[in-house]
């Protein structure tokens, strides 16, 4: 039974990875202008050579039908092959791997902050005794998930770089480089976490098993931390998938706020310039992370509740 659902979600992200290579090569098709107009014109689309373009279209394969482009690409990716970039000539895959690293280092920090500060504020929230402090923290996390990624960071720079100089203002020289910019991609995503933790503890505590551990002398804190919140704990956990996916994509946002090398750099440069390759493995890539955050995801939740079981999830998936 779990070979069989590791193999159904196995092929569920197959189709995944197919879907986003898809979707990707038909929008960067329907784009107007191509590699071969962009770098014949050097930057200058009024000085460009028809004869210059034609030959580069013939070199590229840009001058053939839609779905040969097509079918050759996705043969050449199913042999783990992503195609050569048309800017700088070289596998799109090494430079995916090599703007790797720096986003990782961002996006991994980012996703330990999100989850400290969603988990944080939503247990604050929840075992406040006041009123005034539990509405304002409960108010916090709306705020946070409304806020745009790149305002947050144009306020952070502002606040701890030009005028504390606490942190540098760009570049990506240590981990203190890293700070800001993991905090601006931390604060929208450890809202999302705030807000749906909160929501779910505040069901959970209205569930009549809360009033029997209770009934029995245990002290909220016992109430919350060691029984309610493993229950809660089950939504915001399968929403982490997700929130990974999230991660990178505000990575791409973030890095050019912060003038750092990575995947979003990368990103922008290729989608400026037609670069199809390259912008179809960083798509992969994201897909590929998706995919298997969600897979661990539906791994973990046994260790986390004992009542689910693999067998359940994958009946549920069925």
């Amino acid at each position: 039974m779990w070979l069989r659902y590791v193999g159904r979600r196995a092929g569920q992200g197959l189709l995944v990875l197919w879907a986003a290579y898809t979707i990707s090569f038909l929008i960067l098709y329907l784009l107007p202008g191509d590699a071969a107009t962009l770098f014949a014109g050097g930057g200058d689309q009024d000085a460009v050579d028809p004869a210059l373009v034609e030959k580069l279209r013939g070199e590229l394969g840009l001058d053939r039908p839609l779905w040969e482009q097509y079918l050759a690409a996705l043969g050449r990716a199913l042999t783990g092959d992503l195609g050569v970039s048309t800017q700088t000539g070289r596998p799109a895959t090494a430079l995916l791997l090599e703007a790797l690293p720096p986003t990782l280092a961002l996006t991994s920090l980012a996703l330990a902050l999100s989850v400290l500060i969603g988990v944080g504020l939503a247990l604050g929230a929840s075992l406040a005794r006041p009123t005034w402090l539990r509405n304002l923290l409960f108010s916090l996390p709306p705020i946070g998930v409304s806020i745009p990624v790149f305002w947050i960071g144009l306020l952070l720079l502002q606040a701890f770089s030009f005028r504390l100089r606490i942190f540098p203002s760009v570049g990506d020289a240590g981990f203190v480089s890293l700070i800001l910019p993991a905090v601006t991609l931390a604060i929208p995503s450890g809202a999302f976490v705030a807000q749906l933790l909160a929501r779910s503890l505040r069901a959970t505590l209205a569930q009549p098993y809360v009033d029997v551990v209770r009934a029995k002398g245990a002290s909220e804190a016992r109430v919350q931390l060691g029984h309610a919140f493993r229950n809660a704990a089950i939504p915001t956990l399968t929403m982490l998938g997700v929130l990974v996916g999230g991660l990178l994509s505000g990575a791409v946002v973030t890095e050019t706020v912060y003038s750092r090398l990575g995947i979003g750099r990368l990103v922008v440069t290729a989608v400026n310039n037609r670069d199809v390759p390259v912008v179809q493995a960083v798509v992969v890539f994201a897909a590929f992370v998706f995919v298997v955050a969600n897979l661990l995801v539906d791994l973990v939740y046994p260790l986390v509740d004992r009542r689910i079981t693999l067998a359940r999830s994958a009946f549920a998936a069925a």
